[in-house]
């Protein structure tokens, strides 16, 4: 059963009006129409619920196609040395060309990630404006305004890191406005960190039963440590990182595989999570399971976004996440419903285990698994990685080997301790560390960006990157027309 937040999310007069209201692709003459409820963008942002639902529509764009489906798997991992497309081989064109770097600004991918996170943006932008004027509870109006400073840094993160420099808007603007200009990445991560402090002071460190998934002010502390460790900024990281540890409101599950089960959802080691849930009429789920799902027998989805070679063979002797992390052709499923059958229309068929959930009404489509965005392991191994780059290699060794003692449980025999006390080679360790602890869930992608590691991993694997232009993705083509050249394009597309 999921929490009541995830239930006040999906509500129709909240989140069926605001789309309608304040969409960015709505026509005028449906604008001109009053909605079911007579809420019109004339009456609405009056009462405690309105903004309620307004916070609401901003999260649940979270769960948007263009957000944290197809193009975002296809952006993070696909793109990555950690999974290939998978699928059939004609299928998903446009992910080929993200697999092998020939990609150009009229990638579907390019443009829908572009547009699904400007459109959580917009919301955002809209609640800001106008929760301040509400008569409600204050105390509530903080924390709903806290939310959505944290969830705008967070569109805006994904979008600075894959396309640099990129239009900052902050404000509300006219549906036909398609004049925004490029900000410097610098400008756009000052915006970042600026909405997450904010944000820190409005936000509790955890919410009762009723708004669990809201965001906290663990979450904006946790995300800050990921920015500022994308900035290089390994002391201010590392602060970020402790102030999560110290609050002792977080810990790692005892058992790794369960982080993905339902069960696992929400749970002490979630900083912030994606909320699902699938209903018999559906509208609660997402095809970020689908997508990613056994392609075949049984029948539960697409088969995109196969771990690759180069990730099997980078987890340690006996790692016992690598098998909470692929599911390979002849297991069963992790609740003993069938035997994965091998499907001859597809090449080393494997798949993402982590992003298996069990039977569920709605059909395949309406998937019920929470996506996690953040997890408390990732926080250790910031907190491991910065103090290395600042000379505290003690307790960087302590957080690192936190994260291994989970993983290898019970074991005497396998992932020991590691006491390596070199900079360099400890950064080498903490690296692989997390790249099999958070494999496919999105994250590799955005590490060899910022560890500067993104030509020499992707050519080693014979992937067509090229120095001075994958580095970024190129902005729509689309995006650029309507501009009238206002935007310009990054180097070498």
């Amino acid at each position: 059963m999921k929490n009541s937040f995830f239930y006040k999310i999906l509500k129709v007069s909240t989140i069926g009006i605001l789309i309608c209201v304040f969409s960015i692709g709505c026509k005028k003459d449906f604008l001109e129409k009053k909605p079911l409820g007579q809420l019109t963008s004339d009456n609405f942002f009056e009462t405690e619920d309105h903004a309620v639902w307004a916070t609401n529509a901003v999260y649940e764009q979270m769960r948007n196609w263009d957000v944290h489906v197809f193009s975002f798997i296809g952006l993070t991992d696909i793109i990555s040395d950690d999974t290939d497309k998978g699928s059939t081989p004609s299928d998903g064109n446009f992910l080929t060309e993200i697999d092998n770097f020939t990609f150009d600004a009229g990638n579907i991918s390019v443009g829908a990630i572009w547009t699904g996170y400007y459109q959580g943006i917009y919301r955002a932008n809209i609640a800001l404006e106008n929760i301040p004027n509400i008569e409600m509870d204050e105390s509530l109006k903080a924390r709903l305004l806290s939310e959505c400073r944290f969830l705008r840094a967070y569109y805006y993160f994904n979008l600075v890191r894959w396309y640099g420099d990129i239009p900052l808007i902050t404000t509300t603007l006219d549906r036909d406005d398609f004049t925004q200009s490029r900000t410097s990445a610098a400008e756009v991560y000052a915006q970042i960190i600026s909405d997450l402090e904010d944000a820190m002071e409005g936000l509790p460190l955890q919410h009762n039963a009723v708004d669990k998934g809201r965001a906290t002010k663990g979450a904006a502390q946790g995300l800050l440590s990921k920015v500022y460790l994308t900035l290089g900024d390994f002391t201010k990281s590392s602060e970020q990182a402790l102030a999560v540890i110290g609050s002792q409101k977080y810990a790692l599950l005892p058992s790794y595989s369960q982080i993905f089960t339902q069960a696992g959802e929400n749970s002490s080691e979630s900083l912030l999570e994606v909320q699902t849930a699938a209903f018999e009429t559906g509208g609660g789920g997402t095809q970020y399971n689908e997508v990613q799902g056994v392609r075949g027998t049984p029948n539960l989805g697409w088969g995109f976004n196969r771990p690759s070679d180069d990730l099997v063979g980078a987890y340690e002797s006996g790692d016992p996440r690598r098998e909470a992390t692929i599911l390979y052709v002849g297991e069963v499923l992790p609740d003993g419903s069938a035997i994965v059958e091998d499907n001859p229309n597809i090449f080393n068929e494997r798949y993402n285990q982590k992003a298996w959930v069990p039977a569920h009404s709605g059909g395949n489509g309406n998937g019920p698994g929470n996506i996690r965005l953040l997890r408390y392991a990732d926080i250790l191994l910031i907190a491991a990685e910065a103090l290395n780059e600042i000379g505290e290699t003690d307790d960087a060794l302590t957080y690192l080997n936190m994260v291994r003692a989970r993983a290898r449980g019970q074991s005497t025999s396998i992932l020991p301790d590691v006491t390596i006390t070199d900079k360099n080679l400890l950064r080498e360790k903490i690296w692989n560390e997390r790249r099999v602890e958070l494999a496919l869930e999105q994250q590799r992608w955005f590490d060899l960006l910022r560890q500067g590691r993104a030509a020499s991993v992707m050519q080693a694997v014979g992937k067509n990157f090229e120095i001075g232009k994958h580095e970024l993705l190129p902005l729509p083509q689309s995006e650029i027309d309507l501009s009238g050249g206002v935007l310009s394009q990054n180097s070498g597309y």
